[in-house]
Formats: C-alpha cells, sequence, structure tokens
C-alpha cells in the first residue's frame, strides 16, 4: 500500500510492520475513510448517479464525494459508466462483485457493532459517569 509518509520516520516504520504481521490494517485504512463504506451501501441499493448520491447526503461536499467515488472505482469495488443515449450524458455507478463481497463483511460488522460494540461502550460510559460511592 502507497503511503504519504516520509520514509524512515517511526509512523512509516510502525505501517511496515502491521502491514508485515496483517494485512487486515492494509485493507482497514483503505476502506476507512469517511462516507467511503456509506456511499458503497448506497450504490448497492441504487442510489448510482452523482447528483442523487449528494442529494441523498447534502452536507457531503463535491470535492469529497467525487474523491470518494474515484477512490471506490480505483479499488475496484465500483465501475464508473456512462448511460448510452443521454445528454448531457449521465455516469452510474455500480457495485463490482468485490465490492458486493466487502458490502457482505461490512454488514456482518455493523451487526457485530450494534450487538456487541455498543453495548460494551454503553456500559463503559455508564461506569464513568458512575462516580464515587
Amino acid at each position: 500500500m502507497a503511503s504519504n509518509l516520509k520514509e524512515g520516520t517511526s509512523n512509516a516504520q510502525n505501517l511496515q510492520v502491521l502491514s508485515a504481521w496483517c494485512s487486515v490494517n492494509d485493507v482497514l485504512r483503505d476502506i476507512s475513510p469517511r462516507w467511503k463504506m456509506v456511499l458503497l451501501h448506497r450504490i448497492a441499493h441504487g442510489v448510482a448517479q452523482f447528483s442523487r448520491l449528494k442529494q441523498a447526503f447534502p452536507t457531503l461536499s463535491d470535492q469529497v464525494l467525487g474523491q470518494r467515488l474515484a477512490e471506490l472505482v480505483a479499488g475496484g469495488l465500483v465501475e464508473k459508466s456512462a448511460v448510452a443515449d443521454t445528454v448531457p450524458p449521465q455516469i452510474r455507478y455500480t457495485p463490482t462483485p468485490k465490492g458486493r463481497a466487502l458490502l457482505t463483511i461490512i454488514d456482518a460488522l455493523q451487526q457485530w457493532g450494534q450487538q456487541e460494540w455498543s453495548r460494551d461502550h454503553t456500559a463503559d460510559k455508564s461506569a464513568q459517569g458512575a462516580g464515587p460511592t
């Protein structure tokens, strides 16, 4: 995985060690930028055009939306295609088999998070707010 870190820095060295031991870190780094998985999910459920994605997420800037769509295409998670015989040309995004496979994992992770993670964090927050007795 390419990195913008300077060679020889402790962060760059840490990434090399983590990558050598566990490729999951590379995958998580690739899929974790804000909006990326939400956009993939919406595209997989029929919201396939830039303007419709923008309507679905009005607080998302055009620049970030365009960047995340380009990342999804570059990562092979989404295909970008032009709709024939439309003026102006319409661009549609569709998930690839790789993108659909990832969504299966993300959906399972979401279910796990709702069942396990939120329960643990609710208990942690309750314990922190309880104070001394």
